[in-house]
């Protein structure tokens, strides 16, 4: 029984990273919507350009009347199984190309780290257009509660799927073919009125 016990909690280990909360306050980093093109090597990531508002975050969270699938991930450079499925999200970005889904990256990483480790693994992958900073320091406690049915922030990655009306969630590391069927079944759905 304590060796069930023991893979269990390693299993969660593996596939889920608990975020800490920093003496300053919650430290969630949040993305604006973005093309799912991506950027030449030689561009570099811009933080300035690339911080958000909350109510920026919000706005990008929302509902939106259209056809288009939004898939925004939670992340953070510390974090293994984050750093393990991005690859998966950048081959659907490139398997995708020409059809209406837009792929953003929101960084959970603390704000020290964005000039550095962060600005490092975005320009490495090439996902300049793709990721968007929200100081998480200016995050309301409500910030979740109104923004997620099952995430609380406490735990990365994440993922909202959502187009028109259309929403799911998934809590965890997503494995290719859980991206895959996630995906389909969201891009299947009618489309919204418009």
């Amino acid at each position: 029984m304590k060796k069930i016990c023991f893979l269990a909690i390693m299993a969660t280990a593996f596939y889920s990273c608990k975020k800490e909360e920093a003496a300053g306050g919650n430290t969630a980093v949040l993305k604006e919507e973005t093309h799912n093109t991506e950027t030449p090597r030689a561009a570099l990531f811009d933080i300035t350009r690339s911080e958000r508002t909350v109510a920026q975050v919000n706005d990008h969270l929302s509902q939106k009347n259209n056809d288009t699938l939004y898939v925004t991930n939670f992340f953070a450079t510390w974090c293994g199984p984050c750093m393990r499925e991005i690859p998966h999200f950048k081959e659907k970005m490139t398997e995708l190309s020409g059809i209406p889904v837009k792929f953003t990256f929101v960084s959970l990483d603390e704000k020290t780290a964005w000039p550095t480790d962060v600005k490092n693994f975005v320009e490495e992958n090439n996902l300049q257009n793709n990721t968007i900073l929200l100081d998480a320091a200016q995050l309301p406690e409500d910030f979740f509660a109104a923004n997620f049915e099952t995430w609380d922030g406490q735990s990365i990655p994440f993922t909202l799927f959502s187009r028109g009306t259309q929403r799911d969630e998934f809590v965890g590391m997503l494995m290719p073919e859980e991206l895959d069927a996630k995906l389909k079944a969201m891009m299947a759905q009618t489309a919204p009125v418009k």
